[in-house]
């Protein structure tokens, strides 16, 4: 296993609240490239694309920051459909969402997210969770594609 470098996938309709998650996320200390999407259908196409032989393009190493609330399709369904997916289904996911229903934090939670926090997030707490997932970016393993 070697440490490969983490791509954040962060999905988010809201360009206010995509600009402040980057902007937290790169005040915690974390560099790691992040690719935007502002709706579900093209986050579900480039996580699920194939090249043009129509093999699976798997990139290993990345974390899904995933807000709830999508102009096209629940997040929901987009957390159902990465956990499900063998190839998918180890990627953290991270619910970001105003939304603070018991009912559906804990949905989220039995699909199988890591980690569900609502916004608008308290700066410090979200700085720290930040902080402490640049520490995971950095020393987390990935296995060798084969």
């Amino acid at each position: 296993m070697t440490a490969v470098p983490v791509t954040i996938i962060l999905i988010e309709d809201d360009p206010g609240h995509a600009r402040l998650i980057e902007k937290n996320v790169r005040r915690a200390g974390v560099n790691n490239i992040i690719v935007p999407f502002t709706d579900g259908t093209s986050a579900l196409e480039h996580l699920f694309r194939r090249d043009a032989s129509g093999r699976r393009v798997v990139e290993l190493a990345q974390l899904v920051l995933l807000d709830l609330n999508l102009p096209d399709m629940s997040g929901i369904e987009i957390l159902r459909r990465i956990k499900e997916d063998d190839h998918l289904k180890r990627v953290p996911v991270v619910v970001l969402t105003t939304t603070d229903d018991k009912v559906e934090i804990q949905r989220c939670y039995d699909l199988g997210c890591n980690v569900y926090i609502t916004k608008p997030v308290e700066y410090e707490s979200f700085a720290s969770a930040i902080r402490q997932l640049g520490l995971f970016l950095s020393v987390m393993q990935v296995p060798q594609a084969v």
